[in-house]
């Protein structure tokens, strides 16, 4: 579960970024988190993982507040998490194969849990069959599919999907957008940030909307008006 309660964040910068935001996720939703450009989406990304602490306001991510979560446990929350970024990351030199693997290979898992969990997820998001190419040799669409299972390969409880189809043509976003809808089906949580307005109504999922720090839109059903 995912909770923000009365939370506000000021940069340093003196940015007011949240104002007050109080939102909560329970496990198994699909949620989008909308808004403008510098409307604080990032902001509430960042806090969910941890890379900054509130101003005021609590945090709480699968367990851990994130108020007052000590350094040596943000890789235990974090393992809890599957973030997918616009661009991708993936590590150019690295197969397919190897880039999912290695995510598995920092929690220290074992080469056995590695050689049965990697070719399920590749099998899951469609690229059994590219496990031996290397990003280069991959359309954007299989890219951030790679992205998606390496996300995935932890069995974190939570996806968090940043601008995921940002740069992907409309057939391609569509294709990751129902890849995330069928991982959520399967039990996962997730939240993602869009700003395509007719990808987030297709989908009717529930739709929080951000503007200037605060928290003006909650419902179900693809509305988006911003």
């Amino acid at each position: 579960m995912v909770r923000l309660v009365d939370v506000y964040k000021a940069y340093d910068n003196g940015t007011k970024a949240l104002k007050g935001v109080t939102m909560r996720i329970d496990d198994g939703e699909f949620v989008f988190l909308i808004g403008p450009s510098g409307s604080g989406k990032s902001t509430v990304i960042k806090l969910l993982t941890s890379e900054i602490r509130p101003t005021e306001g609590k945090v709480l991510v699968n367990g851990f507040n994130v108020n007052t979560i000590r350094v040596s446990e943000i890789p235990m929350l974090r393992r809890t998490l599957g973030v997918i970024f616009q661009d991708f990351r993936l590590i150019e030199n690295k197969s397919v194969y190897e880039n999912v693997a290695f995510a598995m290979r920092v929690v220290g898992a074992s080469h056995r849990d590695i050689k049965l969990r990697v070719p399920y997820v590749l099998d899951l998001v469609g690229l059994s069959h590219k496990a031996r190419r290397r990003p280069f040799e991959l359309s954007g669409g299989e890219q951030q599919r790679v992205a998606v299972a390496r996300a995935l390969i932890n069995n974190p409880r939570v996806i968090i999907a940043d601008e995921p189809t940002g740069n992907l043509d409309p057939e391609r976003s569509l294709e990751i957008m129902m890849l995330l809808e069928r991982i959520n089906a399967l039990g996962t949580t997730v939240l993602t940030v869009s700003h395509e307005k007719e990808l987030v109504n297709r989908f009717k999922k529930r739709v929080v909307t951000i503007d200037n720090g605060k928290i003006v839109g909650d419902r179900q059903g693809g509305y988006y008006n911003v």
